[in-house]
């Protein structure tokens, strides 16, 4: 027997399809906020050491972001969740405006202005902020130096061979 989809089943339907759409939306456009933040951070942090040529440049970057989000996945659950928290509050517009005083959006921020920022973390006052500054810098750093094109710059050689 056939039954009949009514008005309320299908605007019930619409409806949840919506917010299904919107959820996966907002996830995306998190995760490019994401990337686009931590590309910032990447610049400021980096902006001795960064290739001159925009290109390599970005390549750079764009390999440090992907060395953090790895390094996050290897972090505990309980970690993960707080680095996970502190990147939602850095992606957000008003919560970038207020707690980190950065004005522009991530890809519009200048290295300067980002610097600053972290500074005002790295010497705050408050012990959550410096270890919020503690946790981007370090997660930053350690992605770089694990790409073995950076190891000459600090004198690394290298894994010793193994005979």
């Amino acid at each position: 027997m056939m039954t009949l989809v009514t008005r309320r089943d299908f605007l019930k339907a619409g409806l949840g399809g919506s917010v299904l759409l919107a959820c996966a939306g907002c996830v995306t456009a998190a995760a490019d906020d994401e990337a686009e933040m931590l590309a910032a951070v990447a610049s400021a942090v980096l902006a001795g050491v960064l290739p001159a040529s925009p290109a390599q440049r970005q390549a750079a970057i764009s390999e440090t972001v992907a060395g953090v989000r790895r390094a996050i996945a290897g972090l505990s659950a309980a970690a993960q969740k707080e680095v996970g928290e502190l990147f939602t509050l850095l992606t957000l517009a008003p919560a970038r405006r207020l707690v980190a005083g950065v004005s522009s959006s991530w890809g519009s921020a200048g290295d300067e202005e980002v610097s600053n920022f972290l500074n005002r973390w790295r010497y705050s006052r408050f012990a959550l902020l410096q270890g919020a500054y503690a946790a981007l810098h370090d997660l930053v750093l350690g992605a770089w130096y694990a790409r073995p094109e950076a190891w000459p710059t600090i004198g690394y050689p290298g894994t010793p061979e193994i005979f």
